[in-house]
């Protein structure tokens, strides 16, 4: 019996902030290598996420929320994001089922009609809607662009990923496997932590913080007792907000830290010391500069 031909491809993951972009990806990797928060534009780097089985073997990429841009920072998310599509085998155009069509679904919409890319439309939060309203809420994105596939899922619940990932699957060009079938990322372990911390930061401050926030990795090594030391800086644009970070007494910034170090432990299987410092980079969003030292390389 003749062996079935390796599969492999790269899949974007487009849509709107707070879809559940990060929610899918994680689900199918199955672990946490996307940050995930109910705050928009928490992912602001294309996130590669690595799926392997005996057949194939799909890299996704997690872009960041298309949204109408404030800053250079903004800018610079939508291109990571538009951008990525002339790169892939398919795509993936996640949307909020239980919201409807909103403005930027069909701004979306629109982007995608000038490339030739498969698109798969995928309605996520069907948990959160009555099963009668899902067909006419299908019938009405047909109308915004000629879909390769369309499937409604869970991301949160699981409920038919697979459905999604057989879809994908013919899509898949044959190839080789790019990644050792244990790695689900590409990114380095550095990069992963820093968005670990920045997560607990977007779950537990205020609206005018999350988005003036960066979080870069200044070292990090394994001691002689096995321990492994990380040291990461935590930037601002405003006094006011290192205060808030921080927190009363450094109350905040000590639970960011017991947080983030117990991620970090899954994450890596040994055990963390993780010391947290808060700077102020002022205006850093719109620093060309500073966005380059803090990762953000435009048209990557």
């Amino acid at each position: 019996m003749q062996k079935k031909q390796f599969k492999s491809g790269f899949v974007a993951i487009i849509g709107r902030p707070n879809v559940g972009k990060s929610t899918l990806m994680n689900q199918v990797i199955g672990q946490k290598i996307a940050i995930m928060s109910d705050k928009p534009q928490t992912t602001r780097n294309k996130i590669h996420g690595v799926y392997t089985t005996n057949e194939s073997q799909v890299v996704f990429l997690d872009t960041p929320g298309i949204h109408k841009r404030q800053s250079k920072l903004g800018d610079y998310m939508n291109q990571t994001a538009l951008g990525t599509l002339g790169e892939v085998e398919a795509a993936l155009f996640l949307v909020d089922a239980s919201e409807g069509i909103g403005g930027g679904d069909r701004y979306i919409a629109e982007q995608l009609k000038k490339i030739k890319t498969p698109i798969i439309l995928v309605l996520n939060k069907i948990d959160k809607i009555e099963p009668p309203a899902l067909l006419p809420l299908i019938e009405q994105y047909r109308k915004l662009h000629d879909f390769a596939e369309i499937v409604p899922i869970s991301a949160k619940l699981g409920s038919n990923v697979n459905t999604l990932l057989d879809q994908i699957q013919r899509y898949l060009p044959p190839g080789p496997q790019y990644y050792p079938e244990d790695q689900v990322t590409d990114h380095p372990e550095q990069f992963v932590c820093a968005e670990l911390i920045r997560e607990k930061i977007l779950h537990m401050t205020r609206e005018e913080v999350p988005h003036s926030i960066a979080v870069t990795i200044e070292d990090m090594r394994v001691e002689q007792n096995g321990t492994v030391y990380i040291s990461a800086v935590i930037f601002v644009e405003r006094d006011s907000q290192k205060g808030i970070i921080i927190g009363k007494q450094g109350a905040l910034l000590k639970e960011v830290g017991r947080q983030a170090r117990q991620d970090i432990q899954r994450l890596l299987g040994s055990k963390i010391f993780l010391e947290l410092w808060v700077k102020v980079k002022k205006d850093w969003r719109n620093q060309e500069r500073v966005l380059r030292d803090l990762g953000f390389h435009r048209g990557e």
